[in-house]
């Protein structure tokens, strides 16, 4: 940011004050809009300028309802000798504003746009106010020309104020701001406006195309509830008039989001890249085949990162005709990949084999990518909660006699007692949907898994159940064959194969509930409702604002190339066209008090209350990396919440008597989350402790638990016979040719078994997409702009808060290091680093971005 120093002066008709604006103009990816900015210039000769009007926060106009007094209009200067650079960057501006002793202390400025064309206003600065000295406004907004507007924008200083405490003058001009933020409610919405409101998910299917393509609504039933997406009012289809008609492919980083939501130059630039990347490699799986599977671990497969994918060279010359290239790897952060090669996944740098070993299988579970769904087993054998009614007896075939061996001289009785037993369990999620998936293409199981914590701290499999529904019908129960570990013949073999089964349940639990769910989906309503009832200068939209950065942007794409019809969810993962059925679901157990990472715990069985523990917390599992780092960065985020919202609010009559924050966590819970706007455990916003907990639980969730949950899907699922999404296989059953080539060539079978060249580069390339860091991230403990707030202890109190993620990432590091935590690192040697707040570009596997932003 450029700040230049403004200045008093004296002119004839009295005093002025210089300040600085700094912008950017309108652009094209990485490239300035040299179109738009001829014209801009055309239109400043003719006299149609960009006006900016000082609005008093301590003199009302009583000729304008008590708003505060608004001074003349001044100009930005020079726009038309002010070069426009080739690439996009900041431009900065003077502006002279005649002086009025009526306006006072300036609280708003109002700013026109007369241009052709939009521009990102930045900041504008004012320096040398008489009796203020300097004033600041963080603006970081579109402004359109004003033919797109019904009202003026409006920017506030960078001071703060409860609804109460808001100068009288400012009132009704931040009322005013709210109201249009709503918008009305009707018709087809567009990039200029800037417009919050709310919509069901009724923008998966695609009819027109075919009865195939239809999607039920999610959202706004009992059979389907889910939170709320952002409206953009687009028509319906000719087919169905409750279904959203599709933007056509070539248009789809144009869908509409509020102005100001939308991705940034950098990240549009490199997802068109990656586009542009991911079509080539589709050319490349088209002329090898979309479904042949690779033909050996080691050589086919590994060629993918070790050698890149090689095109024909005629093809190589005629994209290097149509597309510079080196442009096109500049936007690429360099990971030591070229246009067409995969960067090498974490999980196979170190022992390309070690994910293979049950103690890498078992670690993943406390270390990995998805670390959220273990808990602790309390009754044996393990229970289901699916209605018997309808799904017979679903309780696990598991007996005793199948573990009783592997359990260290404990009864499973003792061992339960002990805090020993572990499940990963995804049989109910998955068994109501497995007869229509099956049937669709995959070849799958329900899974349990059951495991034992030893001495050391680390787990070890005692069984892995694989459930199908009956074949007489699903009232008759599941039919289920249990797998025990062996190291080696074709029991060995069946038993890296149920293992396979295992995971393709836990990578669909992950996808759809824990990543997209729990923190994509659910975010989205708190994104929306703040800015529709929190004003720009409350204090708890400027608390969460960093933490919902790109977050509608980037759901809305997800919507439409991955989770809608024949997007990238249904193609590459086992549950198909039951996807986001299935995540709804999931959302009907979902409740927001058990967000919290403490919480969570608890009801997992993966810890209890202990006030002699640091966190309050003690956990049944020592070594439990996710835990352990996580309790350190949720007790951060916690005392940084507390001492913002401590120096706003004293009193829980403070929290109750807010307008604004009332409005919003009613709107909160009873649209945003309208499908469960009568249950209960809702905090009432009565109380700061409600206030506080409100905040921390939502930055966890949209900082770091989505961290955890997406950066490291490449380098764990980068190698997807790691991270396998479905299968298309059954389990070979003895007697059969698929048993006998079991036996004589067990790795050509789980080739076979796992997705297929197509769907595998497919995978691989959205997890690599999702897992990199790019150059304009912002992590948590960071703000964009040091000034975005004019109040001193919240400033230090982001410093202390900064400073205590440093010393956890350093004693991240240190423990990583530490061979007594043996599932820090484990056999395929890649450190638990998901919770370590900073991280350099590129895939990295650590970092905590502020937001949802990827």
């Amino acid at each position: 940011m450029v700040i230049e120093a403004g200045s008093l002066t004296e002119s004839r008709d009295g005093r002025r004050i210089k300040g600085t604006v700094v912008l950017m103009k309108k652009n094209s990816l990485e490239f300035n809009d040299l179109g738009a900015s001829f014209l801009d210039r055309v239109f400043e000769l003719f006299g149609q300028k960009v006006t900016l009007q000082l609005v008093s926060a301590v003199r009302g106009d009583p000729d304008n309802g008590g708003k505060g007094k608004v001074g003349k209009p001044a100009y930005l200067e020079k726009w038309i000798t002010t070069a426009s650079p080739l690439m996009a960057s900041d431009s900065t501006y003077e502006v002279t504003f005649d002086w009025d002793d009526e306006i006072g202390l300036p609280g708003a400025i109002v700013v026109r746009n007369n241009h052709y064309s939009e521009f990102y206003l930045k900041t504008i600065t004012l320096e040398d106010v008489p009796g203020h000295r300097r004033v600041h406004f963080v603006c970081n907004s579109w402004v359109y020309p004003v033919k797109y507007y019904k009202s003026s924008r409006i920017f506030f200083s960078n001071n703060t104020y409860l609804p109460s405490q808001t100068p009288t003058p400012l009132i009704k001009f931040r009322q005013e701001e709210l109201i249009s933020l709503r918008g009305d409610g009707k018709g087809q919405l567009k990039k200029w406006d800037r417009v919050y409101d709310y919509a069901y998910y009724n923008d998966l299917g695609d009819p027109d195309k075919g009865s195939e393509y239809a999607r039920p609504v999610i959202g706004g039933s009992v059979e389907f509830p889910y939170p709320r997406r952002g409206r953009t009012g687009r028509k319906p289809t000719k087919s169905d008039p409750n279904t959203e008609s599709k933007l056509p492919d070539f248009d789809v980083l144009n869908i509409y989001v509020p102005r100001d939501e939308r991705l940034g130059r950098i990240k549009i630039s490199y997802i068109s890249a990656f586009r542009l990347k991911s079509s080539i490699r589709t050319i490349e799986t088209f002329l090898h085949g979309s479904t042949k599977e690779f033909g050996s671990f080691r050589d086919e497969l590994s060629s993918l990162y070790e050698g890149g994918i090689k095109l024909p060279e005629h093809l190589v010359e005629f994209i290097k005709k149509i597309v510079p290239l080196e442009f096109v790897k500049d936007l690429l952060p360099a990971d030591g990949e070229g246009l067409f090669k995969y960067p090498m996944p974490k999980v196979i740098q170190h022992d390309k084999s070690a994910w293979m070993t049950d103690e890498e299988f078992t670690r993943e579970m406390l270390a990995g990518v998805h670390p959220v769904a273990i808990r602790r087993l309390q009754e044996f054998p393990p229970a289901s909660k699916l209605d018997a009614a309808v799904y017979g007896n679903q309780a696990s075939s598991i007996t005793e006699g199948d573990i009783k061996d592997r359990l260290d001289g404990l009864s499973v009785r003792e061992a339960i007692k002990k805090n020993r037993l572990f499940i990963l369990d995804h049989h109910d999620m998955v068994m109501p949907y497995l007869r229509r998936t099956n049937m669709m293409g995959a070849k799958t199981y329900a899974t349990r898994t059951l495991l034992f914590l030893r001495q050391d701290g680390t787990l070890k499999p005692l069984a892995i159940e694989l459930s199908l529904p009956h074949p007489e019908g699903d009232q008759y129960g599941s039919v289920s064959q249990v797998y025990t570990p062996f190291d080696e013949g074709i029991e060995g073999n069946l038993w890296q194969l149920a293992k396979v089964y295992a995971v393709i349940n836990d990578v669909g639990h992950h996808g759809l509930i824990s990543h997209w769910l729990n923190t994509h989906a659910v975010i989205e309503p708190f994104v929306i409702a703040m800015n529709r009832q929190l004003s720009v200068v409350h204090p708890i939209h400027k608390l969460l604002h960093p933490h919902f950065r790109d977050t509608m942007n980037t759901n809305a794409l997800a919507r439409e190339v991955v989770f809608g019809a024949e997007g990238t969810a249904e193609s590459i993962v086992f549950t198909s066209k039951c996807s986001m059925e299935l995540s709804s679901a999931a959302y009907k157990d979902w409740i927001f008090p058990e967000q919290a990472l403490p919480a969570d715990l608890i009801r997992r069985g993966m810890a209890v209350e202990d006030s002699n523990t640091p966190h309050g917390l003690r956990l049944m599992i020592e070594d439990y990396p996710y835990a352990v780092d996580g309790l350190e960065v949720w007790s951060a985020i916690e005392i940084w919440v507390k001492d913002y919202c401590f120096f706003y609010y004293r009193t829980d009559k403070e929290v109750q008597n807010d307008v604004e924050l009332q409005a919003w966590w009613k709107e909160l819970v009873e649209v945003g989350h309208g499908d469960k706007k009568d249950e209960l455990w809702w905090p009432r916003m009565q109380a700061l402790k409600d206030l506080t907990g409100t905040c921390t639980t939502i930055i966890w969730v949209a900082s770091a638990l989505h961290a955890v949950m997406n950066f490291g899907q490449y380098p764990y699922g980068g190698y997807l016979p790691n991270r396998p999404a479905t299968s298309r296989r059954f389990m070979p059953k003895e007697g059969t040719p698929e048993y006998e080539e079991l036996e004589k060539d067990p790795e050509k079978v789980l080739l076979k078994t796992i997705p297929g060249r197509g769907d595998t580069l497919m995978g691989i390339s959205l997890f690599e997409q999702q897992s990199r860091h790019l150059t304009d991230e912002v992590y948590l403990g960071q703000r964009d702009t040091p000034e975005w707030t004019s109040d001193g202890e919240p400033l230090e109190a982001l410093q202390k808060f900064k400073k205590k993620l440093e010393e956890i990432e350093g004693r991240i590091s240190q423990m990583n290091s530490d061979k007594r935590w043996k599932n820090r690192v484990g056999p395929a040697n890649m450190p638990f680093s998901s919770l370590s707040p900073g991280s350099s570009e590129g895939i990295t596997g650590k970092g905590i971005p502020n937001s949802i932003s990827m």
